[in-house]
């Protein structure tokens, strides 16, 4: 089994715009996501994420921090969630995500697990 983090973008305002049969095919997609997913692997976590504009990052210039509101680009698609998964390869990584709602971007990235001393395991 590999890990993956399938990461869930989308533009902002989609749920709050979307009526009833579009809330459902978003609250379906989920559903089928994670039935697979049990089927196939497991699901570790997941969680949706406060909007973009909550966003603070953090970078170094020299020995200064920097803290930035906001995502750390200019973009119209936020990360709005994501899903930490074991799945047998990408491919079934890759079948799973197609099952994700449409308005989505779904990127999806193998997870390296490293031991105590940094190491990378498997």
């Amino acid at each position: 089994m590999r890990r993956y983090l399938v990461l869930l973008a989308y533009e902002p305002g989609g749920w709050e715009a979307a009526g009833p049969e579009e809330r459902q095919a978003y609250v379906d997609g989920h559903d089928a996501f994670h039935r697979f997913v049990d089927e196939h692997g497991r699901r570790i976590s997941g969680a949706p994420l406060a909007d973009a504009d909550t966003a603070t990052t953090v970078r170094h210039r020299g020995d200064r921090r920097v803290l930035t509101d906001g995502p750390f680009a200019e973009t119209t698609e936020m990360v709005g969630g994501y899903y930490d998964v074991e799945l047998p390869d990408l491919d079934v990584a890759i079948e799973a995500a197609s099952l994700l709602p449409r308005a989505y971007a779904v990127e999806i990235r193998s997870v390296v697990e490293l031991d105590a001393g940094g190491n990378q395991v498997g």
